[in-house]
């Protein structure tokens, strides 16, 4: 048996001839070319009249752990409906300088590796790897439109670099997958991808669950006004948080020196669930009860709020919300005042939470394997490899380990 023919099944590679091969110092460079005699266009692929072009090269799979190298002189094609345009290859995609299985390996592995892991393996750069994952994500996401059927989205901010910068992004709450994602978080970037729905399908959506965001609700409101808009309930819950612990450090700040002693180890007692506290964070609350009424009204107000979400019936939520801003509005607690406020104006779509039970716990989950890929990344330097990451891992793309068997037919 030949040693292009042996080559030629090693590579496992569709419409590829092995025509030569040749060592170097540190790989072996394989010759190769289409089984077709007409070149193709590199974008259309329709057939079309060539001229002599340069010899490129483009990485393979290691072979027994050799760097493997595909070289083939590609042609220029004049195309009728593309102008001219550099050949297509059928084992890389145009632009690319590596084949097809080498991206599909490389895709898996950044998957679910650190970077230091795939950039060795792999022998080539992180900024490769990412540039590798953009084709591989937008090869994926031209296959399915995930933008068709869409009923109840979720819409959250995302912060990179730092905090310093944002990407919005949404979720299908049917499927749990991210299906659009841009950087900036205001009302024009989300408008970016009510454009794209398009008017038809933004008229199909149900509901939108998003935070008090007001980019994002004016967003929301111009592009789909049938959508209820549902405030995420968990996000109002820490604007309740946030305004028990303004209470306590007030009280810290304003008290003598032996008051402060008693208000100590309070501050993850006042924000816990009740059914999760210590025996000792209990007694710490027992004793907030008859040292400090603000506090201890602050935190009554926080569980109350809770107490409110957590009702079954949507008049009885309404009822006991009324009651509740009437309270926090005279509680003579500034926090307090400033959220009813808040919440005053973001009834109704507080209310739908109690009618739909929809909130933004899968996006936020989401968000949180966003933070383990960053970290795992060691932070990314622009928008456009964050979100590729994010389509990699939360976007539904299966990817799989480059195997070849050895008795591949062609």
């Amino acid at each position: 048996m030949r040693a292009t023919s042996i080559l030629r099944t090693l590579l496992a590679l569709q419409d590829t001839l092995v025509s030569g091969l040749e060592f170097t110092a540190e790989s072996l460079i394989v010759d190769v070319k289409p089984t077709w005699h007409r070149a193709r266009c590199g974008e259309c692929r329709r057939k079309g009249p060539s001229e002599g072009g340069r010899t490129r090269s483009w990485r393979h799979l290691d072979l027994a752990g050799i760097k493997c190298v595909l070289r083939y002189r590609i042609r220029r094609v004049n195309c009728r409906h593309c102008g001219v345009k550099t050949e297509h290859v059928p084992w890389a995609e145009s632009g690319s300088r590596f084949t097809e299985p080498f991206e599909a390996h490389t895709t898996y592995l950044a998957q679910c590796n650190d970077k230091t892991t795939v950039t060795r393996l792999m022998r080539i750069a992180w900024e490769t790897v990412g540039k590798i994952i953009q084709r591989v994500v937008r090869r994926h996401r031209g296959e399915v439109d995930r933008l068709d059927g869409l009923r109840i989205i979720g819409v959250d901010e995302l912060s990179y670099r730092r905090h310093h910068k944002y990407v919005t992004v949404v979720v299908d709450h049917e499927t749990g997958e991210i299906i659009w994602a841009a950087e900036g978080k205001s009302a024009e970037t989300l408008t970016q991808f009510f454009t794209l729905l398009g008017p038809e399908r933004c008229a199909e959506l149900e509901a939108v669950t998003i935070d008090m965001s007001a980019a994002y609700i004016k967003a929301v409101t111009e592009a789909s006004p049938e959508a209820t808009i549902i405030f995420d309930r968990f996000h109002v819950q820490r604007l309740a948080s946030k305004a028990v612990d303004e209470v306590r450090r007030d009280e810290v700040r304003e008290a003598e020196v032996d008051d402060k002693k008693a208000l100590k180890k309070t501050r993850w007692a006042l924000l816990k669930n009740p059914w999760n506290l210590t025996d000792f964070e209990s007694r710490k609350l027992d004793q907030l009860q008859r040292t400090n009424q603000r506090i201890y009204r602050a935190y009554l107000l926080e569980e109350a709020l809770a107490a409110v979400l957590d009702c079954r019936y949507i008049w009885l939520a309404r009822s006991k919300l009324d009651e509740w801003l009437s309270w926090a509005s005279r509680s003579r607690l500034r926090p307090f005042v400033k959220l009813a406020r808040t919440i005053r104006q973001h009834r109704e779509g507080i209310l739908e939470y109690v009618r739909d039970r929809l909130n933004n716990g899968r996006v936020e989950g989401l968000n949180g394997k966003a933070r383990t890929i960053t970290r795992r990344s060691y932070g990314f330097h622009s928008a456009a490899s964050l979100i590729s990451m994010l389509f990699l891992c939360c976007g539904g793309i299966h990817a799989y380990p480059a195997h070849i068997y050895p008795f591949w037919t062609h």
